[in-house]
């Protein structure tokens, strides 16, 4: 595919092109019709001064001077000639300048009329102006039309000079313009050149973010670009940590059942073996659903918080059966969140399951919008957590070996997840009885 540079260099330069084009046209045809303009009024002139110079005695006979004031028309064979046509449409009168010239048709116009045009004599091109009159004596009134004729030949060379001027300059002017535009278009794609050589660095790995100042434009791109390579480093680093932990954590059941093959006793080897196969079985459950964890990333679209709760409420229900606990639901059906859907469902799906399997009558889920912070709540009336247990839970850190003992791995998972989103987890008493678990997590 082309570069960007240069689709944008080939695209002004069509564009320049034309608007060139364009305004050459426009002044051709503006100096054309000008320069027409000015050869009608040098013939109206001359149509004036041959009038001028005009007599028609009481006979209503034509009489015109030897020396007429526009000596062009006494010159032989000059461009421009005149003629006067009299009431019997013929010709009363001929300049000198219009011997051995061919006449065009001869028309008698009405008074006052006049009548400039371009005309064509054996091939040759030109303009005639007419201008009908009525010359009035003490007998009577003669109409005439006084005609002047002129070939096209100094308009047209006034027109092929104008045009070698204009296209000539235009030119000049288009080569220096598509110069500037280079050199503007080069400047103004600089930061598109250097964020493609950042990126270029980063996947040799010669450097980890786009670290360059970029205008207003490019700073959201690249603030996303680094959101996103950030985001996946802290992936694979879940990865990798949850690879290491879960091959730390198997260590010690692994041994254990090493030993147990060696013990006599079947009943004891039974027993040790299925414990360890369910220790393993819930190490395993927590290390992969640490390592799922999506995270924030860029793009990521916001969450409409209550139908998700909703969901997991009527779920956890029906698993539940047996238990038919009153819940109370106080949530802001405006609040949403941007967090991925599965890490949403496995984050309140956890706690909302262990408040139905603890509490004795009661659940409470409440969220809120605080600043810039939702804070989400999940009340319960049953026995509750002891305080150097919760103390524990909320260490960084824990693995799941170590989790807090009749509530399985579900509290560890739920801290992960809030941690991976900048969160922060707090675990209470309720009043009277029971437990209170608030979440804080980033509004936006």
């Amino acid at each position: 595919m082309m570069s960007l540079n240069k689709r944008i260099l080939l695209s002004a330069t069509l564009v320049l092109l034309i608007f060139i084009v364009g305004i050459a046209l426009a002044l051709d045809r503006a100096f054309h019709d000008s320069a027409r303009l000015g050869v009608q009024d040098r013939m109206l002139a001359r149509l004036l001064m041959l009038m001028g110079d005009a007599e028609v005695d009481e006979n209503g006979k034509l009489e015109m001077p030897t020396n007429l004031l526009d000596t062009e028309f006494s010159r032989p064979n000059a461009s421009t000639y005149a003629f006067i046509i009299d009431h019997k449409k013929t010709i009363a009168w001929e300049s000198t300048s219009a011997l051995n010239k061919e006449f065009p048709e001869l028309l008698l116009l009405d008074k006052g009329v006049k009548a400039f045009s371009q005309i064509t004599i054996n091939g040759v091109s030109g303009f005639i102006y007419r201008f009908g009159v009525v010359w009035s004596t003490e007998t009577g009134s003669y109409p005439l039309t006084f005609n002047v004729v002129t070939d096209t030949a100094l308009f047209d060379a006034q027109i092929e000079r104008y045009r070698e001027d204009l296209w000539g300059w235009l030119s000049i002017m288009t080569v220096l313009l598509l110069i500037t535009q280079m050199m503007v278009l080069r400047w103004g794609l600089q930061p598109m050149r250097r964020v493609s050589i950042e990126l270029s660095a980063i996947e040799s790995g010669k450097q980890e973010n786009v670290n360059g100042i970029y205008p207003s434009e490019l700073k959201l791109l690249t603030d996303s670009i680094n959101s996103l390579i950030n985001h996946e480093r802290k992936q694979q680093k879940r990865y990798r940590n949850a690879l290491a932990d879960l091959a730390h954590s198997l260590k010690t059941p692994l041994a254990i059942l090493h030993g147990a093959a060696t013990i006599q006793d079947n009943e004891l080897e039974e027993k040790t073996i299925r414990e360890q196969i369910d220790r393993m079985d819930n190490i395993i459950q927590y290390q992969l659903r640490r390592a799922a964890t999506a995270g924030s990333s860029p793009g990521m679209r916001p969450i409409m918080l209550y139908p998700v709760v909703d969901r997991i409420v009527k779920t956890v229900q029906k698993a539940h059966h047996n238990k038919n606990p009153e819940i109370a639901m106080a949530l802001d059906k405006s609040i949403s969140l941007r967090i991925d859907e599965g890490d949403l469902m496995e984050l309140l799906g956890n706690l909302v399951d262990n408040a139905f399997k603890w509490c004795n009558q009661n659940i409470v889920v409440s969220a809120r919008q605080e600043q810039e912070h939702i804070v989400i709540q999940i009340e319960d009336d049953g026995p509750g957590i002891p305080q150097h247990e919760i103390a524990r839970i909320l260490e960084r850190g824990v693995r799941a070996d170590q989790s807090i003992p009749g509530h399985g791995i579900g509290l560890a998972i739920v801290r992960d997840i809030i941690q991976v989103y900048g969160g922060d987890l707090s675990i209470e008493k309720n009043i009277p009885k029971g437990v209170c678990i608030t979440i804080y997590l980033n509004a936006k």
